[in-house]
């Protein structure tokens, strides 16, 4: 799924509040021969969250069959869904409370065999896990022996209060606004349009805006481990559910049972480092594309941006009556990026746009942003933006983000420019102030977790997976490396990225940190 101009994929120094449960220095245990904290039945009594009322900790969880949402049909097969309470506030836990949508799909083996829940977030942020683990359950059968496949919308995603803050016709209105200005009139667009989308998360999400962190959805993912019936998380993360899970782990090192991060987020970049090291990865991938098409990739690149910036100049007509914009033809770019299998369609696009007709890469465009024939928007974009916009702190000014151009530029001539202004479009004024530079990650005592990178990773570049290893801390991070493409590794191709993967989930045999599979 797309951001309008920041990208990442679907499939902090943490705050510690005063009272609540789940602190580093929790007291839940980390015994490494307890199988993995096997819990056929409901947590055990020692598993005590102090400060939490009995209200959302002894919650019993009604299954039912699940329901339509806005962006598919109901699951059938033996998919159930439920609602889980949690605090607005993690700071008054016994106040106001708001329901998280949950979807599980208990373990397909023996009873005796079954390890427990697997949590899953798909990324964004703002992925909707009730939509999203359905369809990749096949991916996962053999996990599924073992554990129960659990996902659910976080706070203020779908169908968890989610937020929306633009009407579908706005958004299309909003394609128009040009996010790399050239002149003073389109600066001034482009920052009344990033104010204008903050007012409306604002009126949309009232006072859960400031309550949506990841620290937040964090903390939710431990009573959600409690409630399942779990002593510790068994958790699979990807893109930026590599960021939640990496701040679950800090908050809870006690808690942590085996947990993977795919797609890695650099935790020690901020909204600028963040930016930089997606236009570094975009560009990397494009390389690596153009290259198999036999171009040289610098002359494949230039000819590239040198079609965008004519865009920007004359957007192209299509056959649906819309204009391809600049930015539009640039997410289109994207889209395809981040599967191998996906580049003929690049191919195509690209020469029906030097042709002057931008039809295909609008149609990526539109996949990418989550538009369908109809003209609706998903709520994705909306959701992630609020997300990280209260968790980032770094607030880049309009006159800092023209500073650094040249050396985004530097970094790609194609995506340089989109991703540069960005830093200071994204939360131009936005109504409450981020939390963190960087999330803290850091997990002393944890069990160890098996970070996974990409060589070829378009959108979370593959030096992450070692920053998050490095951070997660000494006989903690693990990492595992594969020499591919596209945005994640597990269930890719790999069949060595894929059993090691499974002996660590289901066995809990850790690998040598720093093991690489071959492509």
């Amino acid at each position: 799924m797309a951001r309008i101009a920041r990208w990442t994929a679907l499939a902090a120094a943490a705050l510690l509040v005063a009272g609540c449960s789940g602190s580093s220095g929790d007291d839940g245990g980390n015994d490494k021969n307890d199988d993995a904290g096997r819990t056929p039945g409901a947590a055990s009594s020692s598993d005590a969250m102090p400060g939490l009322p009995a209200s959302l900790t002894s919650q019993k969880l009604d299954w039912g069959r699940c329901k339509a949402t806005e962006t598919g049909p109901a699951p059938g097969g033996d998919w159930r869904c439920t609602t889980l309470k949690v605090p607005l506030d993690w700071a008054k836990p016994a106040g106001e409370t708001i329901g998280l949508a949950l979807i599980r799909s208990e373990s397909s083996g023996s009873s005796d065999d079954r390890i427990g829940s697997l949590l899953f977030n798909f990324g964004g942020p703002g992925g909707s896990g009730v939509d999203y683990l359905p369809p990749y359950g096949p991916t996962f059968a053999k996990l599924h022996e073992r554990y129960d496949l659990v996902s659910w919308d976080p706070r203020g995603v779908a169908a968890s209060e989610g937020v929306r803050c633009r009407s579908d016709k706005e958004v299309q209105a909003a394609e128009a606004v040009d996010t790399t200005p050239d002149t003073s009139t389109e600066e001034t667009a482009f920052l009344k349009d990033a104010a204008d989308f903050g007012k409306g998360c604002e009126e949309s999400a009232g006072k859960l805006l400031g309550h949506v962190s990841t620290t937040d959805t964090a903390r939710d993912m431990d009573l959600m481990r409690h409630v399942l019936g779990d002593r510790k998380m068994h958790y699979f993360g990807i893109s930026y559910g590599t960021e939640l899970g990496g701040v679950y782990a800090h908050l809870f090192p006690k808690k942590v049972g085996r947990l993977v991060l795919d797609a890695v987020v650099d935790p020690s970049a901020g909204t600028v480092g963040h930016a930089e090291n997606q236009a570094r990865g975009f560009q990397r991938a494009l390389e690596d594309y153009l290259e198999s098409e036999g171009q040289d990739p610098e002359q494949g690149s230039q000819k590239i941006a040198a079609l965008l910036k004519r865009i920007d100049s004359a957007p192209l007509p299509t056959t649906s009556g819309r204009d391809l914009t600049q930015q539009l033809a640039l997410t289109g770019i994207v889209y395809p990026l981040y599967s191998k299998s996906s580049w003929p369609a690049l191919t195509s696009a690209l020469e029906a746009a030097e042709d002057g007709d931008g039809t295909e890469l609008l149609a990526q465009a539109d996949s990418y942003n989550d538009r369908d024939a109809s003209g609706r928007y998903g709520t994705t974009t909306h959701s992630q933006r609020v997300i990280s916009c209260l968790d980032d702190k770094e607030r880049p000014t309009p006159e800092e983000a023209k500073k650094r151009l040249p050396e985004f530029r530097k970094i790609s001539p194609v995506f340089g420019d989109s991703m540069g202004w960005d830093t200071a479009g994204w939360c131009h004024d936005w109504p409450v102030t981020g939390q963190y530079e960087n999330p803290e990650v850091s997990a002393p005592g944890a069990d160890p977790v098996l970070v996974v990178g990409n060589t070829g990773d378009p959108a979370t570049p593959y030096e992450g997976a070692r920053k998050m290893a490095d951070e997660l801390g000494k006989g903690v991070g693990v990492q595992l490396t594969w020499k591919g493409e596209g945005h994640g590794a597990y269930g890719s191709g790999s069949d060595c990225v894929d059993s090691t993967v499974d002996d660590y989930l289901l066995d809990g045999s850790v690998p040598d940190d720093g093991k690489v599979c071959g492509s």
